[in-house]
């Protein structure tokens, strides 16, 4: 009862600080009531969210038929109303509902539809971003441009991109971060942060607090230009003996916090199938080009771009079918913990092989317990017990398990998973989120991901026992990776070969019905005329 006293005390003082906060760092009026006005519409928002789990599911038993579709109906009309909020308070508003919709973990109905959302903006004003350049490098902008177009080429929640030219005729990129926005993503998450702790208490099982402080973990580096500027040439020497991918060359002598000058690349946004046909590339090559250079940043190198959404990965012809994938937007990485990289190779391992055993024993080591058994399903869709082989299609009989044992988790169990998770498990799960709906676009076969992500776990695990070792020690360790990567590809290709071959009986099985059923047809028609 207190609780529930409490709770219309908090929203009113989140109100009031929020208010407070916004006048005491904005430099203006118009710029105090447009941060009061975002923050009232957030704790409206959630404060209508929160009303309405408590009310629509009030007198239902959890787990019941009745229970589970009026869950469902409340999920789908409180991620409309965050929409809206997204939609309309836009900046990191738009980046935090795009953060919750790439975790595979959250309710259907909150990635169906926030994942609609686009990191776009309305342009800033010319003058604005000339003023943001010319504060940075203390000179005037034509001394530093031989051509500047007015007109960004790319807007988005944080900054703008326009094309340029330096004074050698180098053509480049030029990232400038709007003004005042690190006071406004101060604003922002101190919103969030009150309302996250609101509905912990209404909800006491709904904790939110390591996702939220990923998400400003996250957003506080994308802030920072120069630790972006870091973060692409440590990616571009990981990957400088790779002839595929394309890192753009930074200009450090042109680059601050808030500019960001780099050279100019030009491609199609990864999923662009209709430009991949015209230009004659294999979208499935695409896939696996795209597949092996994020498990090598996972397994191997341990250092993850943490944004692979299609504006970021470009295909760039070359002519004759191949291609180069450019990496853009080096803003947000996670470094990974060495034990956890090391941790996570041998979970895949596990993964492709069923090592039952092995998947419940590192779940325990990750922190989430009891819900280890959930990992077969989230990475390789597939139960824990299955009997269906790596790559195919689960059986109906698996199906119904499946939807009767996630029907029996609450909110409460998604929560208490996110919430035990390490902080490097959030950026790995958004990651692979992002780079399956990719790979789904581009109609790449799901062994595709499941052999990169097997070669590269087996690589990881195998390369820090290599640097432990000494030279005939890594002899040895060579020839153990190898077979170990074989006997992996072997039973994912058999798995490959298997779908293949049903889906051909599948065909060869609805030609002859179809063939029967027009012989029937004919044989009618002929009878006909003689009854």
């Amino acid at each position: 009862m207190l609780r529930r006293r409490r709770a219309p005390f908090l929203l009113v003082a989140a109100a009031g600080v929020v208010a407070a906060a916004t006048s005491a760092d904005s430099p203006g009026v118009a710029s105090t009531l447009h941060g009061v006005a975002r923050s009232s519409r957030a704790i409206y928002t959630i404060g209508f969210v929160v009303v309405d789990y408590k009310y629509s599911l009030r007198g239902l038993i959890p787990g019941s038929a009745d229970y589970r579709g009026k869950l469902s109906e409340v999920h789908l009309r409180s991620a409309k109303k965050l929409l809206r909020l997204c939609e309309v308070n836009r900046g990191f508003y738009v980046k935090a509902g795009q953060f919750v919709s790439s975790l595979r973990q959250v309710p259907k109905e909150y990635i169906s539809t926030l994942s609609c959302l686009q990191d776009q903006a309305a342009p800033c004003k010319y003058q604005d971003i000339k003023i943001v350049i010319e504060r940075n490098f203390g000179k005037d902008l034509h001394d530093i441009f031989l051509e500047f177009d007015e007109h960004p080429i790319a807007a988005a929640s944080i900054a703008q991109v326009h094309r340029g030219r330096l004074n050698n005729n180098q053509e480049v990129a030029v990232k400038v971060q709007y003004p005042g926005l690190e006071r406004r993503m101060k604003l922002d998450i101190m919103t969030m942060s009150l309302l996250s702790k609101y509905v912990s208490l209404i909800f006491p099982d709904y904790r939110f607090e390591k996702i939220l402080l990923e998400f400003e973990r996250t957003m506080s580096m994308e802030l920072d230009f120069t630790q972006e500027a870091k973060n692409s040439e440590r990616t571009a020497s990981y990957f400088r003996k790779n002839d595929v991918v394309k890192v753009p060359h930074v200009f450090w002598e042109l680059t601050t916090k808030e500019v960001l000058i780099m050279e100019f690349c030009t491609g199609h946004k990864v999923d662009d199938l209709d430009f991949l046909r015209k230009s004659d590339i294999c979208p499935t090559k695409v896939a696996k080009a795209l597949i092996e250079l994020f498990g090598e940043m996972i397994f191997i190198h341990g250092f993850v771009h943490g944004d692979p959404h299609p504006g970021n990965l470009l295909v760039s012809p070359r002519g004759q079918g191949r291609f180069s994938l450019v990496l853009l937007d080096h803003g947000i990485y996670k470094e990974l913990d060495p034990k956890f990289r090391l941790d996570y190779c041998k979970l895949w391992k596990a993964l492709i092989s069923l090592d039952v055993q092995k998947i419940l024993e590192l779940g325990e080591q990750f922190g989430v317990g009891k819900y280890a058994k959930y990992f077969p399903l989230i990475f390789t869709g597939r139960t824990i017990d299955s009997k269906s082989a790596l790559g195919t299609q689960i059986s109906g009989e698996e199906k119904t398990r499946i939807k009767q044992d996630l029907n029996s988790l609450g909110m409460d169990d998604i929560s208490s998973f996110m919430e035990s998770l390490p902080p490097d498990f959030l950026v790995i799960l958004r990651t692979d989120g992002l780079l399956r709906s990719i790979l789904g676009n581009l109609g790449a076969p799901r062994h595709v991901r499941l052999l990169a992500y097997a070669k590269c776990a087996i690589y990881g695990h195998e390369e820090q026992s290599r640097l432990e070792s000494g030279a005939i020690n890594r002899i040895s360790l060579r020839v153990k990776t190898a077979i170990s990567y074989l006997h992996m590809r072997i039973l994912i290709e058999l798995a490959s070969l298997l779908v293949q071959f049903n889906d051909y009986k599948h065909k060869v099985k609805d030609k002859l019905s179809w063939m029967l059923q027009k012989i029937g047809r004919d044989v009618l028609g002929w009878y006909k005329p003689l009854m």
